[in-house]
């Protein structure tokens, strides 16, 4: 049973996504939030899987919340924005959100988002992985010279990498590589230092970014 946290201030559109998940089995919604104040607060007092965080809310927005739930040692975010929000998107993955899916999306997209980041992978909406891109380079693309990072990573760091960059879990990575879980986690450490990258959402724009894997349907 995938246990979800919903994060929205507007009641309707809270309930709205609370019945489309209540209708699927292995999802099960344990708590509703108005406020991203509150995200925390909530997660102390039961045990959840996922948050789905809505962007933009007054006070405490989703960047603000995701980085508090992450800082707390909270289950993976995925956040919910509209298409347009260049502005908001390398926010939010830097404050460690590690889903990224479009409030317009179909229903069928967005359990398929939460039920992947639930799993320890990574998701992008297709449509947004291009806005994604252009505002990581706006903001930490150096000017000029070598990119020296990809020719820094080995072989099997390049395997991980386009795996997790699809959205692979560490054990789905496991399987296909035929490697223990534990050596994946390794790969995935060093791949963090190697690519001075935070978090998988880092680590898989810049994989986009670097062209080591190209943008598909969904990510």
């Amino acid at each position: 049973m995938i246990r979800v946290v919903l994060v929205d201030d507007q009641p309707m559109v809270r309930a709205g996504l609370a019945l489309i998940l209540r209708s699927q089995p292995g999802l099960e919604v344990v708590a509703e939030c108005g406020d991203g104040a509150a995200v925390v607060p909530a997660l102390a007092e039961r045990v959840a899987d996922v948050v789905c965080m809505d962007v933009k809310m007054p006070g405490v927005d989703g960047v603000e919340a995701t980085r508090r739930v992450r800082a707390a040692g909270g289950p993976p975010v995925c956040v919910l924005t509209t298409f347009g929000d260049t502005d908001v998107l390398w926010s939010a993955v830097d404050a460690g959100a590690a889903g990224f899916e479009l409030k317009s999306a179909t229903p069928e997209n967005l359990i398929e988002a939460i039920r992947t980041v639930a799993a320890g992978g990574t998701w992008i909406d297709g449509t947004l992985l291009g806005p994604i891109l252009d505002s990581c380079r706006r903001q930490t693309r150096p000017s000029s010279g070598p990119d020296r990072r990809l020719g820094a990573l080995t072989d099997r760091e390049l395997d991980v990498l386009r795996l997790m960059a699809r959205g692979a879990s560490n054990r789905e990575i496991a399987d296909r590589l035929v490697l223990a879980e534990t050596t994946v986690k390794t790969h995935v450490g060093t791949l963090f230092t190697k690519l001075g990258a935070r978090d998988r959402a880092a680590a898989i724009v810049y994989a986009y970014d670097a062209g080591i894997v190209r943008p598909q349907n969904g990510a």
